[in-house]
């Protein structure tokens, strides 16, 4: 995001999510969530946002419908999907187990080898979608 004249500007998207991915655990781990994301809702807007130098020049995945849904990040141990109001969600599987002090975002940190419940993860997703669209009205 670029500050202009304190407004926060989101950049165009350039780019689908596919080339962000890397080659190993994560690349395997983001296509699967990529996967489950599209089948819950499949009219959501994917793109990569806010690119910088610092990371290459790639984007962040972000999936998008009235409203952004969720974020998906590459780190070195984990890959993290984050909920843009993810702590206004149910979640009775537990699935978000990381920025869980803030009260707006969750996440959800998988590791090398985790597997996350598909059922579980599509209806979270669905859930967010459903929220961002009551917002709107």
């Amino acid at each position: 995001m670029n500050k202009a004249k304190g407004k926060l500007k989101v950049e165009e998207p350039t780019e689908t999510v596919e080339p962000v991915i890397r080659q190993d655990w994560r690349e395997e781990t983001l296509v699967r969530m990529r996967a489950l994301i599209l089948e819950a809702v499949p009219e959501m807007t994917e793109e990569q946002k806010w690119k910088k130098p610092s990371n290459d020049m790639v984007g962040v995945p972000v999936w998008s419908c009235n409203g952004i849904v969720c974020t998906g990040e590459t780190y070195k141990a984990v890959v993290k999907l984050t909920f843009a109001k993810g702590a206004s969600l149910p979640d009775p599987s537990s699935l978000f187990n990381s920025s869980l002090e803030g009260n707006t975002r969750r996440a959800i940190d998988i590791r090398e080898g985790e597997m996350v419940d598909a059922d579980a993860f599509k209806a979270l997703v669905q859930a967010a979608v459903a929220q961002n669209s009551r917002a709107k009205k």
